[in-house]
């Protein structure tokens, strides 16, 4: 039984795949082992084969674990924040004067309204990083038009949910911020590491688009000259107005972080001040939004939360029972030393993200693969962007990509599910094309944090 720490870890997974809540998954399997690999089961006369693997005593930590995890943990401080600052600019009407403002710009072009959503999605991305809100919004107010002017259904399904998910790489981003915390790395050395990726990755999604509309133009068409849908009285005015303010917002908030002025919690304060100002001035600081934004944050910090809760009682039994040595032994002895590893690692993760959320695989591999690739000399703010351009992609692959079901909801009844799985194939492409460019070009992340006076 010197092997009872992978059973564990494969009761978790069948545990999962049941649809049980992965936070109370990880809760259950972390009690059911404890009894089993401890001295607490009952005396009933019944001689176990092993020795208790550890004493009831050494339980006694697992409540001040827990709450040092979550109440003394300054970093994962700016989850609410950021996410407050998300869900209010979305409710400030930022992505539909965004989305009207780039369809003006660009949609006289072939391929011009899906380059919009791209160009939308990526400042959606460094203004609010909540996915669900953008790819949602994006569906609601670019998808008809899209179906209106004919352009082809997958196309227009796949770049409204991979441009909805640049959020989790473009900073400020959750996936970073727990990955900081997961890895011990400074969150704000991630922000400045994943800044470059993110943009180069929404410029080949637009690149794709351009290529598409060219070789296919009846599959992006240009709008009409005079297109209703995307009309704007002052086009230099319209511009300002809904470019200006979350550039400003987002410069200052990541501005702070990039030159050592306030840290990520600190600046996810400012930003969730900024963009209620930016919602009062556009009028929509109502009560009811107040509302809305408060519940949705409370909503999603405590899904993290409770998950967080549970993989550490799990991550404490799994290691009493010398789980991470285990792990590491298998992973030192892989063919190819830390290029095996790395290529293991990251074909596990992105098969995870077939069936597991971003949140579930960061707070259970991440901790386990993380010291092993500080051993090999993996840089940790590089092996970090990495991760994090991995996990983007459990939010497109199916069948339980998250964002593919917020488009689901949000699209059309023209539009089958066949068509967002068709559609989205491209850019789950593209994304996998953008981790081998990290390898290759490791300078990609580590030019900004080298050159940052934090």
């Amino acid at each position: 039984m010197e092997y009872l720490a992978l059973w564990m870890f494969l009761a978790l997974m069948l545990f999962m795949l049941t649809g049980y809540p992965v936070a109370f998954a990880l809760g259950a399997t972390a009690v059911l082992f404890t009894l089993i690999g401890s001295d607490m089961l009952p005396n009933i006369g019944i001689s176990l084969p092993w020795d208790p693997m550890f004493r009831t005593t050494r339980l006694n930590v697992l409540p001040q674990r827990i709450f040092g995890s979550i109440m003394d943990n300054y970093t994962l401080v700016a989850v609410p924040f950021f996410v407050f600052m998300g869900v209010m600019l979305e409710k400030s009407g930022l992505a539909e004067d965004l989305l009207k403002t780039m369809g003006r710009l660009f949609g006289q072009m072939r391929g011009g309204l899906a380059i919009s959503v791209v160009a939308v999605g990526a400042l959606l991305a460094a203004s609010t990083g909540v996915v669900g809100a953008s790819v949602v919004t994006m569906a609601v107010l670019a998808l008809p038009v899209m179906m209106k002017y004919g352009y082809d259904k997958g196309l227009a399904s796949g770049v409204i949910a991979s441009s909805g998910t640049l959020g989790q790489i473009i900073p400020p981003s959750i996936v970073l911020i727990i990955l900081g915390d997961q890895m011990g790395v400074n969150v704000g050395d991630l922000f400045l590491g994943a800044f470059v990726p993110g943009l180069v990755l929404a410029l080949l999604y637009i690149a794709y688009v351009a290529v598409v509309a060219f070789l296919r133009p009846s599959a992006a068409p240009a709008l009409p000259k005079h297109s209703e849908d995307f009309a704007v009285q002052n086009l230099a005015l319209a511009v300002l107005r809904s470019l200006l303010p979350p550039l400003i917002l987002v410069g200052v908030v990541l501005g702070t972080i990039f030159m050592g002025i306030a840290s990520p919690t600190e600046a996810g304060a400012m930003g969730a001040f900024g963009a209620s100002l930016l919602a009062l001035l556009n009028g929509r600081l109502t009560l009811k939004n107040v509302r809305d934004v408060t519940e949705t944050t409370v909503r999603l910090t405590s899904m993290v939360f409770i998950i967080l809760v549970g993989a550490t009682a799990f991550a404490m039994v799994f290691n009493a029972l010398d789980g991470p040595w285990i792990v590491e032994d298998f992973l030192l002895a892989l063919p190819g030393e830390q290029w095996g590893f790395l290529f293991f690692v990251m074909l596990t993760i992105f098969i995870l993200g077939f069936f597991l959320d971003f949140i579930e695989i960061t707070f259970i591999v991440v901790p386990l693969i993380a010291p092993i690739a500080i051993t090999l000399g993996f840089d940790p703010v590089w092996f970090g962007v990495l991760i994090a351009m991995n996990l983007q992609a459990s939010f497109l692959t199916p069948p339980f990509g998250f964002s593919l079901f917020y488009l689901r909801g949000a699209a059309p009844a023209s539009i089958r599910t066949s068509h967002i799985y068709r559609g989205i194939v491209p850019f789950i492409l593209i994304q996998l094309f953008m981790l081998v460019v990290i390898v290759a070009f490791p300078g990609l992340v580590l030019w900004l944090p080298g050159i940052s006076p934090n």
